[in-house]
């Protein structure tokens, strides 16, 4: 299949990147929203961002008036009609998504494919509000797209392979990496740093750090660009607890329910950065100061680092994803300085295993115990 027109459903800040994305890469691109008023912000979305790309010498103002021009915006699905693949990029709301993908299966050629952006929400469940599931795939980008190269390509197991493939081979075009994966939970990276973060905000409730001490030990001893909280308060913890919540549904684990302390910050509306306060207060410029005491930030460098650490070889020996694919997923998508298994490399397996057992024995998790890689 040769693809030429390609469709956006949602025009945030993630829909409107993947606009930007494949304008970029010179396909035609329709961007549709419910709304004249998220059109409006669509437009004004892709315009920003490409104003920001000329202001650092990044795109001549000639090269962002061509992308401009290869995008059409409005409300209606008879948009789509004739496109070769079209993007959902809604919000995470299950509800929501399979009503967008009815419609879409009504309004959409029959060869034409459709894929969601869910981060986390099952591929298989909105595959089946289609009457094509054979050709519904997840193709999972990261913020803000133009910039982040790193991109999930989830199969159910309706998916057929060569519509799959037809995918990694766009993504490809797209000058992305692709990592090619099944469908469950939170994906590579989200089931790996919303565990980490989750863990994070449980050793903050249980009173063995405080906020500061966690975010200074994981920018200072790992090279992280942000600590857990400063990471949750960005991401929006609402968003992660509900991530996590579809996550727990599938493993059942106890590390896997939200932490109390998210929990309580989102029921009193305080869900990071875009409501103003999240676990830091951001009415006024923050500065996150570091701290003094060294053997708590070392403690705790060492339980989140290690447990991380252990989900990561536990991933791998599952056969989920490659250990390239997991190291690739956590530099590219998540900005680390380095991939878990180049750490596990640098530190050496067995004192790897060797931490994993006791944080597993001093915690009485089970679940920290180390698996073979």
């Amino acid at each position: 299949m040769s693809f030429s027109q390609i469709g956006v459903v949602g025009l945030g800040i993630m829909g409107a990147g993947i606009v930007e994305v494949f304008a970029r890469a010179e396909y035609q691109v329709f961007g549709v929203a419910e709304s004249a008023l998220a059109v409006d912000a669509g437009k004004s979305n892709l315009a920003k961002s490409l104003a920001r790309a000329v202001s650092k010498g990044k795109l001549s103002q000639e090269q962002s008036d061509e992308i401009t021009a290869r995008v059409t915006f409005g409300e209606d699905f008879a948009l789509l009609a004739d496109c070769d693949l079209v993007i959902e990029a809604a919000p995470e709301i299950l509800s929501l998504k399979l009503d967008i993908f009815s419609k879409l299966d009504a309004a959409v050629k029959p060869s034409g494919i459709l894929a969601t952006n869910t981060s986390s929400l099952s591929v298989t469940e909105i595959a089946n509000a289609t009457s094509r599931p054979a050709k519904v795939v997840g193709m999972h980008f990261f913020n803000p797209a133009p910039v982040q190269k790193f991109v999930e390509v989830i199969s159910t197991n309706h998916s057929d392979g060569e519509v799959v493939s037809q995918i990694v081979e766009i993504g490809n075009s797209l000058g992305k990496h692709l990592a090619r994966i099944s469908d469950q939970p939170g994906f590579i990276v989200n089931k790996l740093l919303l565990r980490y973060l989750n863990h994070a905000v449980q050793i903050l409730d249980s009173g063995q750090a405080s906020k500061e001490q966690m975010d200074a030990a994981m920018r200072e001893l790992s090279g992280y660009p942000m600590g857990p909280c400063e990471l949750l308060d960005l991401i929006g913890i609402d968003t992660c607890v509900e991530i996590l919540k579809t996550i727990h549904a599938d493993t059942q684990l106890e590390i896997d329910e939200p932490a109390t302390g998210m929990v309580k910050l989102v029921s009193a509306g305080n869900k990071g950065r875009k409501s103003g306060s999240g676990f830091y207060d951001y009415s006024e410029k923050l500065e996150i100061p570091t701290d003094p005491n060294q053997d708590i930030k070392d403690q705790v460098h060492n339980d989140l680092l290690i447990a991380y650490l252990g989900d990561c070889i536990a991933m791998a020996a599952t056969g989920y994803a490659t250990k390239a694919d997991i190291d690739s997923g956590m530099k590219l998508g998540c900005g680390l300085p380095e991939g878990p298994f180049e750490v596990i490399a640098s530190l050496g397996i067995e004192k790897v295993r060797a931490a994993q057992v006791e944080l597993s024995e001093r915690t009485g998790i089970a679940t920290y115990q180390p698996l073979s890689v």
